[in-house]
């Protein structure tokens, strides 16, 4: 009842928002903040790395929207051929891993390192596997010595390579959402629990001061599935059965137990990880099959501010807290990735959640991804927010959007931004319009597009003063008619694959938004009053 009341709230003081009209003295003292959303970002897996489409399009996010960090899985996958057994005896390949890491740090992009999955060596016999390209999941704990080797040699190895101030300022994050035992670790949570010591010991044994943490658990839960050693399938159907999802209890997995682990073991934790993506897949064993929940709008907060309760009251309240992977939904053929409503998502989203996170990386920069194999189309409802060919989805712009924001907010409500760069005074604001009528569930396939389109509209009405006169802003607008590379794909007809002409022709559209130039008059004052479509931004910057 009381999320229902919250909801209900927020209505209330949006519709009352959509009336008001806006003014913000742009000479105001500002509050600082930090671009929590530009830390990180994520892939798929280390060998795709390696090919020229992944490194240029790397180059492309960082440029233009900031990302210092990319996490990504397989980093000791068999195609990075990191060891070699003989005789019994294992000797030690980075090569690969070199070739990807000093191209990354060549684009000024640093590794997050995903310490998985385990070299065929070091799995257990007949390992169990994970994606068509065969991620070892099973544990082998007589072997658990030898992966505290790998990772100290791993780790030195970086330190040779990169120097410790460099490797310093890196991540490294032990395994990947383990708690899924039908998915990324068949075997237990006591056994993750080891392989998190092991780990950390290894990392650790090299240079004290090099940062560690866990347990990189899956989305947020509101049953008891994950509190046994293995995951539960036997019917708490909570989730099924509530009346709204949105009035449960939901907490993180596997989270406050990896901790209370951590302090009787005397084991340092630099920084809790874990995924809230919006969604949840609980398993129905009366038919056998999971069912796809959508939460509402301020989920990703929720769960943030029961993250920062729980580590502030363990014995590592100073850990940071970095969000590994997020999205819409975690299924890499949501049609909804493809689509215009995540960019207000993540606008909305990242705003609303400024202090909460040291870093909320966005799953994923591309469709170069191939955790279920290749795309069967060129838009197949990939996480990326580029696709293979190269071809920029509105999500990018949601995040090209954000970087562009000053480090001082002067304003802020429920569907505006108003901020100012501390170096040279300029103002940048960003309005969004996730509409009021779709709070109760972040958008996803689930819905048909057609519901999406329907939102509601709402005014912006703004007034910036304390300008010099002749100060120019250049407002560029992503809405359902510019930037959304769907709809126009769809216009010319799906080309299945398009021509080179066509995808010279599909970037230029993606690229370049609506575009307009407004000039201060001698009131000293930018003034601005318009409906935004539902799901549209409007980036407004100061150029002079």
């Amino acid at each position: 009842m009381k999320k229902v009341l919250l909801l209900a709230l927020l209505l209330a003081q949006v519709k009352i928002g959509v009336a008001q009209s806006v003014s913000v003295n742009s000479k105001e003292k500002g509050e600082k903040f930090e671009h929590f959303w530009s830390k990180s970002v994520g892939a798929g897996r280390a060998n795709e790395g390696l090919r020229a489409g992944w490194l240029e399009q790397l180059e492309k996010v960082q440029e233009n929207c900031g990302f210092e960090f990319v996490r990504f899985h397989g980093i000791f996958h068999d195609d990075m051929f990191p060891v070699f057994e003989k005789d019994g005896k294992y000797t030690y390949n980075w090569q690969y891993i070199d070739d990807l890491f000093d191209r990354m740090l060549d684009l000024n992009v640093r590794p997050f390192v995903e310490l998985a999955f385990f070299p065929t060596p070091l799995a257990a016999e007949n390992s169990k596997t994970q994606f068509w390209w065969k991620a070892n999941i099973t544990p082998d704990e007589s072997k658990y010595g030898e992966w505290h080797n790998m990772v100290k040699a791993f780790t030195q190895h970086c330190v040779d390579r990169y120097g410790i101030d460099e490797v310093l300022t890196w991540y490294f994050e032990v395994w990947n959402e383990p708690n899924l035992h039908y998915g990324f670790f068949d075997g237990t949570k006591s056994q993750y629990f080891e392989l998190y010591k092991q780990s950390v010991l290894a990392v650790r044994s090299v240079d004290k001061r090099l940062k560690v943490g866990g347990p990189s658990s899956s989305n947020f839960v509101a049953d008891g599935r994950y509190d046994g050693e293995v995951e539960s399938r036997s019917g708490d159907l909570i989730t099924f059965t509530a009346d709204n999802i949105n009035d449960l209890q939901w907490k993180g997995s596997w989270i406050v137990d990896f901790l209370k682990y951590c302090e009787k073991e005397k084991l340092p934790v630099d920084f809790v990880s874990t995924h809230p993506y919006p969604t949840d897949y609980p398993f129905n064993p009366t038919t056998g099959k999971g069912k796809d929940f959508s939460r509402y709008v301020n989920s990703t907060k929720d769960d943030m501010e029961w993250l920062n309760k729980v580590i502030k009251n363990s014995a590592y309240p100073n850990a940071e807290i970095h969000l590994t992977e997020w999205n819409t939904s975690p299924n890499s053929r949501d049609a909804m990735h493809d689509f215009l409503p995540p960019a207000a998502y993540i606008t909305k989203v990242n705003l609303d959640c400024i202090g909460l996170a040291n870093s909320l990386a966005f799953w994923t920069f591309t469709d170069i991804f191939e955790e279920k194999g290749g795309g069967e189309s060129i838009f197949h409802g990939g996480f990326g927010m580029i696709n293979y060919q190269g071809l920029v989805k509105p999500s990018y712009h949601a995040y090209r959007m954000l970087h562009q924001l000053g480090d001082e907010k002067l304003f802020k409500n429920d569907y505006l931004f108003v901020s100012r760069k501390s170096g040279n005074g300029k103002v940048v604001a960003l309005a969004y319009n996730y509409p009021e009528d779709h709070y109760n569930a972040v958008p996803s396939s689930i819905k048909k597009i057609d519901k999406y389109e329907n939102g509601k509209p709402r005014q912006l009405k703004m007034e910036l003063t304390n300008l010099k006169p002749g100060t120019q802003f250049k407002l560029e607008t992503l809405d359902k008619d510019h930037g959304n590379i769907y709809n126009y794909w769809e216009k010319m007809g799906k080309p299945e694959p398009p021509t080179r002409e066509q995808i010279k022709i599909m970037k230029d559209y993606a690229e370049n938004l609506k575009t307009e130039i407004i000039t201060v008059g001698e009131d000293g004052k930018f003034t601005i009053n318009r409906d935004m479509s539902p799901w549209s931004l409007v980036l407004i910057e100061q150029i002079n």
